[in-house]
């Protein structure tokens, strides 16, 4: 059986969510990775997290596309950092190279995900798998067909994500094992349609934003849904 995987963070873990809806987690990318492709081979694996960072001050064009993309919830849309910004030591002094670069400051959101950013960014270089960039809420919209009124923090955004879902398929189990007891109902909502964009762009149906990619960094800079 032809096997994708869906990935996303969860607090201090990686959480990920298979076609043949086996589950994982890991507090490393690579172990993640590593534990699903010893239960068969992963062809896609589709990873909540930029991939391709920007040199200067100009945003990247898959943030600005998805953003738009995703209409009102455009504030789950975060403005990936260069990679000068990342490479500080502190909040403080990112914030410092982030405003000389680009006259603005960073968000502690961005901040707080330095270590995954720069983890995938290892990871995606390596070329042992093949990683590619989603976003779940620009994934759920075209899943949808529309905007997503609620936030996924909610009842009713979690709700509709999972119709969703088992509309297009995707019916996870009540028992995912060890990786439900670390993960959040919403990260693993998330990892779920992040496999969901992972089989697309296996079957060559994703869209991608922007079409055709960027190159940054050496990188594709594509998210794909």
């Amino acid at each position: 059986m032809t096997r994708v995987l869906g990935v996303d963070g969860a607090g201090r873990y990686w959480v990920a969510v298979a076609s043949d809806m086996r589950a994982y987690a890991d507090l490393t990318l690579t172990g993640l990775l590593a534990a699903a492709s010893a239960e068969g081979p992963v062809e896609v694996i589709g990873v909540d997290i930029p991939i391709g960072l920007p040199a200067s001050n100009e945003p990247r064009l898959a943030d600005r596309l998805a953003r738009e993309a995703v209409g009102p919830r455009w504030r789950s849309v975060f403005v990936t950092p260069p990679r000068r910004v990342l490479d500080a030591e502190t909040y403080e002094a990112a914030g410092q190279v982030a405003r000389r670069m680009t006259g603005k400051g960073i968000s502690r959101q961005a901040w707080a995900l330095k270590q995954r950013i720069l983890e995938a960014d290892l990871t995606v270089r390596s070329d042992t798998w093949r990683v590619v960039e989603v976003h779940p809420e620009v994934s759920f919209v075209t899943m949808a067909g529309r905007y997503l009124p609620a936030p996924k923090s909610t009842w009713a955004g979690l709700e509709d994500r999972r119709r969703l879902l088992e509309t297009a398929g995707i019916s996870l189990p009540a028992d995912l094992g060890p990786p439900g007891f670390v993960a959040g109902a919403d990260d693993v909502l998330d990892a779920a349609v992040a496999c969901w964009t992972a089989g697309r762009v296996l079957t060559g149906s994703a869209q991608r934003y922007p079409d055709p990619p960027q190159v940054l960094d050496g990188m594709v800079a594509c998210i794909h849904a």
